[in-house]
């Protein structure tokens, strides 16, 4: 992702903002918001979403599954989606994932938008995320050919293994903000028989309320974008990246 690659592993990129509203919610933001983007997301559908919550509690940070009722308006190819929920702005961009510098405007004139018609009080969180699906033309590999983020298993252990799930949590800028690496496989379905899928995900997000105000929500994406960036370099190595074909 800090490099360009000609086959690109991202399948998936969002950037959500929950908000700390200034006045309860109102039922008729989503259809005043699809006013304003309607030219850009024609298309409208009701979806339950589910996110990862964030509870700071006695000096640690604990984790919650949150379900909520949202509004997506869709891009007519359907490579991007807006979804508004209560409190709520996910802008979504699917495969193909075009740069940050495309992306990132994406991100903040649906924001403005937001800000203008609910006028929010601030940001309970915000977190940017980047899913790869990484496909390895193999029916068994040696995981650290590939990966410097892996599930090591103790010597005495048989080193052949099936599905994994692996996560870690890192913290930034004081335990306002928290970086998490996942490596999965099993839910990966490779597209051929012979080809191993591996997902890697990486999710930097600020945890602590309040801590990143209006003004300062664009430093922070940025700040963030360039982690996740670090963060997948350092994940895969040189191996792997000849699966994607680094570009000049």
């Amino acid at each position: 992702m800090g490099k360009k690659y000609k086959n690109s592993p991202i399948v998936e990129a969002l950037c959500e903002f929950q908000f700390i509203p200034s006045h309860p919610w109102d039922m008729t933001i989503p259809g005043l918001f699809y006013e304003k983007i309607r030219n850009d997301f024609p298309e409208k559908k009701q979806q339950m979403g589910f996110g990862v919550g964030f509870q700071p509690k006695e000096g640690v940070v604990e984790q919650k599954i949150e379900m909520n009722q949202r509004i997506q308006f869709l891009r007519t190819d359907k490579t991007a989606l807006v979804q508004v929920a209560a409190d709520l702005l996910v802008i979504n961009h699917l495969k193909p994932y075009p740069t940050w510098d495309i992306f990132k405007p994406i991100l903040f004139k649906n924001l403005d938008l937001y800000k203008e018609i609910a006028n929010p009080k601030g940001f309970k969180r915000i977190g940017l995320r980047y899913i790869n699906k990484i496909d390895i033309p193999s029916e068994s590999i040696e995981m650290s050919e590939y990966f410097n983020f892996y599930p090591p298993i103790p010597k005495d252990l048989p080193q052949i293994h099936s599905d994994f799930n692996m996560q870690v949590e890192i913290p930034y800028e004081n335990e306002r903000d928290r970086l998490l690496l996942t490596l999965t496989k099993g839910k990966a379905i490779p597209e051929k028989s012979d080809i191993i899928s591996i997902i890697l995900g990486l999710y930097h997000v600020m945890v602590i309320p309040e801590k990143v105000s209006f003004d300062e929500v664009e430093e922070w994406t940025e700040k963030a974008h360039t982690i996740i960036e670090k963060a997948f370099e350092s994940c895969i190595t040189d191996k792997c990246r000849t699966l994607f074909e680094e570009e000049e």
